[in-house]
């Protein structure tokens, strides 16, 4: 069927970064077939949807995330050990496969309703999250990791690399579905773990690899305590900083290590409200871009950054660009809703196939409404994105030709029966969590 969006603000977020006011976009199937200025050409029997004067934009791209982790949001904020009194032991003991796709169920409404149409995910029974992705219409890399203390859903290595061939052999070809191996981290994977993943990575070249990197002070010291080397140098030598590398986080970097990153052409996911949140230090986004490093935003999971639209990261990854810089000039707009869409594809090698609206490209994009006051007045679309615009101003959102949300009422998905499925999960934390803290502070 051909869909006409007629009457739109059109962001292409093409390389030439060009607009159409007012524009149309045409798209047959799955595929963006036509873009221009003014009154699109006619088709008889086509879809006609009058977008008003809104923007219509490529879908944004969250690099980073843990959507099974949805039902840990706002779980003992002000907790300083909340990691090992909490999360860590209701992790052993409530998450399953059922908590994964309840879980990934919520953050997938979450996002759509936000303006995500493209997501990086790594966390425990990826098997799970994929069959989300698959139903609620996202498009995805979906990651199983592996770590070494006592995940839920592996014992052994062995098991673990057994869960990722199961998850390729079920969705190597699947058309939105992209599965990824995801060591955890240098320090809870181990040398010899991240050379075998490695040796597996070379023999599934098309399989991407996502793992955290040099995201806080601990990993740091595990690496010059352990190799005498940053985090970085051990990664490099055990042969996974590599072209397919997603690394997420980076901030504990030095200039050798931005060099040694830019060299093996490894992609970066920045996730400026966890790492803000945790008080973890600024990741130096300008560096690894002038580097020519490929950076997109990420959302981390809702443990760290509660929230997992993007429009919720933009000011933060600007400001703390231009904190380091003691500038304005720092990642101007513009540049922080390209990491948000074309660079985003870029770092998870879906640039060929989504980020921007161009002409064969598949029909990923979002309509977003201008009729909030705070909108107001318009000197930049790009500002009114990254200061003024929020997750509720997104109206429409499509993948691949198919509508995921319509005049903000869900299509691929039950928002209610998300919400009931996460509030039973919760109450099952409050109680252990009243259960631990009997334990650990007896009457």
């Amino acid at each position: 069927m051909t869909i006409l969006l007629t009457n739109a603000w059109v962001l292409t977020l093409d390389d030439t970064l060009s607009e159409h006011n007012p524009g149309w976009v045409r798209i047959d199937g799955s595929t963006i077939t036509g873009i221009g200025s003014g009154l699109p050409p006619t088709k008889t029997g086509a879809e006609i949807v009058d977008c008003g004067g809104d923007i219509v934009m490529p879908g944004m791209v969250n690099t980073h995330c843990h959507m099974g982790m949805s039902v840990f949001r706002g779980l003992a904020e002000d907790v300083d050990d909340r990691l090992y009194r909490y999360i860590l032991p209701l992790e052993r003991k409530f998450v399953t496969a059922e908590m994964v796709r309840i879980g990934s169920t919520l953050s997938a409404v979450e996002m759509i309703q936000g303006g995500v149409t493209t997501v990086a995910d790594m966390y425990y029974f990826e098997t799970e999250m994929a069959e989300v992705c698959d139903l609620s219409g996202l498009r995805a890399i979906v990651g199983q990791t592996l770590a070494d203390f006592d995940p839920p859903d592996h014992k052994s290595f062995d098991a673990g690399f057994a869960r990722v061939d199961e998850l390729v052999d079920r969705y190597r070809d699947h058309p939105l579905v992209t599965p990824s191996i995801a060591p955890h981290a240098p320090y809870s994977t181990g040398r010899a773990v991240m050379e075998r993943i490695a040796d597996w990575s070379h023999a599934n070249p098309d399989v991407p690899v996502q793992m955290h990197l040099a995201e806080s002070t601990l990993e740091v010291e595990w690496a010059r305590k352990t190799h005498d080397q940053s985090t970085v140098a051990v990664t490099r030598d055990a042969g996974l900083l590599k072209p397919n590398l997603i690394a997420a986080h980076c901030l504990q970097l030095d200039d050798a290590d931005i060099t040694m990153m830019s060299e093996a052409q490894i992609c970066v996911a920045t996730n400026p409200r966890s790492n803000g949140k945790a008080g973890r230090g600024i990741s130096p986004v300008e560096k690894m871009r002038n580097a020519g490093l490929p950076v997109g935003i990420g959302s981390d999971g809702a443990m760290s950054g509660n929230t997992l639209d993007l429009f919720s990261q933009f000011a933060p990854v600007s400001m703390f660009a231009k904190l380091l810089g003691g500038s304005r000039k720092p990642l101007p707009a513009v540049e922080v809703v390209r990491m948000a869409t074309i660079e985003g594809a870029r770092v998870l090698s879906l640039n060929l196939q989504t980020g921007s609206l161009e002409v064969g490209k598949q029909a990923d994009l979002i309509r977003i409404s201008l009729a909030a006051p705070r909108l107001h007045p318009i000197y930049d679309p790009y500002s009114l994105l990254v200061f003024a615009a929020m997750p509720s101003d997104v109206t429409h959102s499509m993948v691949a030709g198919r509508w995921l949300m319509r005049d903000r009422r869900l299509e691929t998905l039950d928002p209610v029966g998300a919400l009931r499925d996460a509030v039973q999960i919760a109450n099952s934390f409050k109680a252990e969590m009243r259960r631990i803290d009997e334990s650990h502070d007896p009457a």
